[in-house]
């Protein structure tokens, strides 16, 4: 992956139309190695999730160009490749779980390198189930959490101040029910995606998150059944 990662860093500092068609083949080199990558992951997480086993790296990923319509940064490119590995493909609306190489050496997204598993954007209907879940889950939730590998940690930007409405200030593991996003979060280093094994580095450490993951599907799928 160390081409990928230079590759990005190049693209970070010359942002451009102009170099970057003046370097298509290198990114056209990168995207396949990129994509062989999801392809090998895919097949390792469906050993534990089954559900995953027929998509496709086009299911899961996504186009390097940015969407500059509404955001004040105008740069064309995205300086990292990543792929959202869901029930049913990235714009299903379950969760899943999602990795991206970037260029390092930034602890802000999306400059960081990321593994994630769970839901960014959760609809109401789902946050309030979830909720609604773990006030009635005596712990069941605190457990799940727990399980992940420890590199993981709880998405808590947005998190609010106090419990939402209709929870009472000394409701039972509060904490998770201010969250904002149900996301586990983690940031490997450089070193982590060198050598050989990689799609079994990563997908063992999505394997630990399976249980949030199947947590948070069944919200969502009981949201559906309304």
């Amino acid at each position: 992956m160390k081409k990928i990662i230079n590759y990005l860093r190049q693209l970070q500092a010359n942002n451009n139309r102009e170099w970057f068609n003046a370097h298509k083949d290198e990114f056209l080199k990168c995207q396949d190695r990129f994509n062989e990558l999801v392809e090998e992951v895919i097949k390792e997480i469906s050993v534990f999730d089954p559900a995953m086993a027929s998509l496709t790296p086009k299911d899961c990923t996504y186009r390097i160009y940015r969407d500059v319509r509404f955001s004040s940064d105008k740069s064309p490119y995205k300086c990292h490749f990543g792929a959202f590995i869901a029930k049913g493909g990235k714009k299903s609306g379950y969760s899943g779980y999602y990795f991206h190489i970037s260029t390092g050496g930034d602890d802000c997204y999306p400059y960081c390198h990321m593994l994630a598993a769970g839901d960014y954007c959760c609809e109401p209907e789902v946050l309030k189930i979830l909720r609604e879940d773990i006030v009635n889950g005596d712990g069941d939730f605190d457990n799940i959490v727990k399980q992940a590998d420890s590199t993981f940690q709880l998405e808590r930007e947005g998190a609010l101040k106090r419990n939402p409405k209709g929870f009472p200030a000394d409701a039972p593991y509060s904490e998770y029910l201010r969250l904002k996003y149900f996301c586990l979060v983690s940031q490997p280093d450089d070193e982590f995606w060198e050598g050989e094994g990689l799609a079994k580095r990563i997908a063992s450490k999505f394997a630990t998150t399976k249980p949030f993951l199947d947590y948070i599907n069944r919200a969502i799928e009981f949201s559906r059944e309304k």
